[in-house]
């Protein structure tokens, strides 16, 4: 028999976020976005193989409004990514699993993904 009042564990209404999940839950969809734009890379390499036209057609994408978005997209996201990844690699060498550490890294991670991002942005605008 099921008692029907036990309280979901843990209920959407008393769960407070934090952002050691927030980057966890993150952290696994850029993984993915990730692995989807290495895929589009490689195809982009593949067509200077088929010649000029395909080529073009790619490269014309990336110099429109949108083109550019997605490409600084990605930027953010592979650098959340390894940003991440060096504080997980902290963590596997035993360090930082103090909650306010962990809290630290974690705003780090965060800010540093898009400060990271600028100066990616900037050095492609070759402005440094």
């Amino acid at each position: 028999m099921q008692n029907k009042n036990n309280p979901l564990s843990p209920h959407l209404q008393i769960y407070k976020w934090q952002i050691s999940s927030l980057l966890s839950i993150t952290h696994r969809i850029v993984g993915v976005i990730n692995i989807l734009a290495i895929t589009i890379i490689c195809f982009f390499s593949l067509s200077l193989l088929l010649g000029e036209e395909s080529y073009q057609i790619i490269n014309n994408f990336f110099k429109s409004f949108f083109g550019k978005f997605v490409l600084l997209g990605l930027c953010w996201t592979f650098s959340f990514h390894i940003l991440n990844e060096l504080r997980h690699l902290i963590w596997d060498l035993g360090y930082g699993f103090d909650l306010k550490v962990a809290k630290i890294t974690g705003v780090i991670v965060l800010i540093g993904s898009f400060i990271l991002t600028i100066l990616f942005y900037l050095i492609g605008k070759n402005i440094f």
